[in-house]
């Protein structure tokens, strides 16, 4: 007997580790915060599954459209007479105009389709943008190919959709 007191056991199990001292027998359990508690900017966070998914066909989809409406572009410039040119069209624009402006048009959202492979914020908003002209461009092109115009406008809606998904996981 050294003349010190007997410790009592107690009930957070500290007491009876050798080595604990009377100050940490008297700690109570303190839960860590949840992820995310000290409100850090969202941008830490990594991207959710869908939302890469969404970005990647979106880029296969703007890249097979751009090589469809280059290609588009270049049989009205090489062969014009093949497209049907109503009278009386509110837009008074030659044939050869529109295939120069879909070849443009096509080059451009291909590039922007490729650039979103590497998932750069400026290849989004480029995307967005060339996507929405695009659509513009193929609403005024209708009366000389409508089925083709509105597959093609259905085609930049989708991919207009999948670029503006949140990028951070759902909650």
């Amino acid at each position: 007997m050294s003349g010190r007191p007997e410790q009592a056991p107690s009930d957070t199990g500290v007491g009876n580790v050798p080595g604990a001292s009377t100050h940490e027998a008297g700690r109570q359990y303190v839960p860590r915060p949840a992820p995310h508690y000290d409100d850090r900017a969202g941008a830490e966070r990594e991207p959710s599954g869908a939302a890469i998914g969404f970005t990647i066909v979106a880029a296969v989809l703007m890249m097979l459209y751009g090589i469809w409406n280059f290609f588009e572009g270049l049989g009205a410039i090489i062969r014009g007479s093949y497209y049907i040119v109503l009278p009386n069209y509110a837009y008074n624009l030659s044939v050869h105009g529109w295939g120069w402006f879909h070849l443009i048009l096509g080059a451009v959202v291909f590039v922007a389709g490729a650039c979103l492979f590497m998932d750069q914020m400026w290849a989004r908003v480029v995307g967005v943008a060339v996507a929405s002209i695009s659509a513009i461009v193929n609403f005024l092109y209708i009366p000389y190919m409508p089925v083709w115009s509105i597959a093609l406008i259905a085609l930049d809606v989708a991919v207009i959709w999948a670029l503006l998904t949140p990028r951070n996981r759902w909650a």
